[in-house]
């Protein structure tokens, strides 16, 4: 069990993911236990899979480049709808019904975060060039719990466009966000143990450099490349980055308390 004095005043970013939205992992329960301990605890969340079934009832195969979903517009409105609706509005609500004030907001609000065009290929997929954390601080010091979903603003639209809103990848937003806030612990909730070797064992530690030598040696693949980079890119300004199974009760408190849980990347 996780002490006060072990979490009380740290901020922790905690991406909860699409793959374990849902399932009843005890992410929610875990997170006001550190709030309530003195924590500030920072959640942003996916919802990869609510957004590929609610594509899929528009008609529209859901395609991935890179472990990216490319996004065109009307899968971009899906998109919002999916994230900054239903599922951040549905965790607020999980929030409040345990006894925990969150309070929902995206990359939108306040200009939090500023996005290019990623790559043409992907469509309105962005990249982060600019995070604002203010609104997330002003949240923190109210002693409420953010809650972000993961769009942000199309930084320096063409005159005369309608098009100010790209999509952006829920691991890319937790490390930046976590960078912009000097956050203490950086930690992604997914449905594996962890980092896995090419045996398919856990890696429990590792460098930044190991980290990026297992993506460019072909070994991490998918969904698990955006987590890695946002732990290793974030170490100048962030404690500690974590991957662990957010299905495994517990594991986050134990994680924060400093046991061994997945991987760890300092």
């Amino acid at each position: 069990m996780v002490s006060s004095n072990d979490v009380s005043g740290s901020v922790i970013v905690i991406k909860i993911g699409g793959s374990t939205l849902g399932e009843g992992d005890s992410t929610v329960p875990d997170v006001i236990d550190l709030w309530k301990r003195g924590a500030k605890p920072v959640v942003v969340h996916g919802g990869g899979k609510v957004i590929s079934q609610w594509v899929a009832m528009q008609g529209i195969q859901p395609v991935f480049v890179r472990g990216l979903r490319k996004t065109d517009r009307a899968t971009l409105d899906v998109a919002v709808a999916v994230l900054a609706g239903l599922v951040n509005s549905e965790l607020v609500a999980e929030f409040d019904a345990l006894g925990a004030k969150a309070v929902g907001l995206s990359g939108l609000s306040g200009g939090m975060l500023r996005a290019d065009v990623l790559d043409e290929e992907l469509g309105y997929v962005g990249k982060i060039v600019e995070t604002d954390p203010q609104p997330v601080r002003t949240l923190l010091d109210s002693g409420v719990i953010p809650v972000i979903a993961p769009v942000a603003l199309l930084n320096d639209p063409p005159e005369g466009s309608s098009d100010r809103i790209l999509n952006i990848n829920a691991d890319t937003s937790a490390g930046h966000i976590a960078r912009a806030l000097g956050a203490d612990r950086l930690i992604f909730q997914t449905d594996v143990e962890g980092v896995l070797d090419a045996r398919r064992r856990l890696i429990p530690r590792m460098t930044r450099r190991q980290a990026y030598e297992l993506i460019s040696g072909g070994i991490a693949a998918g969904g698990m490349i955006p987590k890695i980079e946002a732990c290793a890119d974030s170490l100048d300004e962030v404690g500690s980055g974590h991957i662990i199974d957010g299905r495994a009760a517990g594991a986050l408190l134990r994680c924060c308390a400093g046991e061994d849980v997945g991987t760890r990347i300092v």
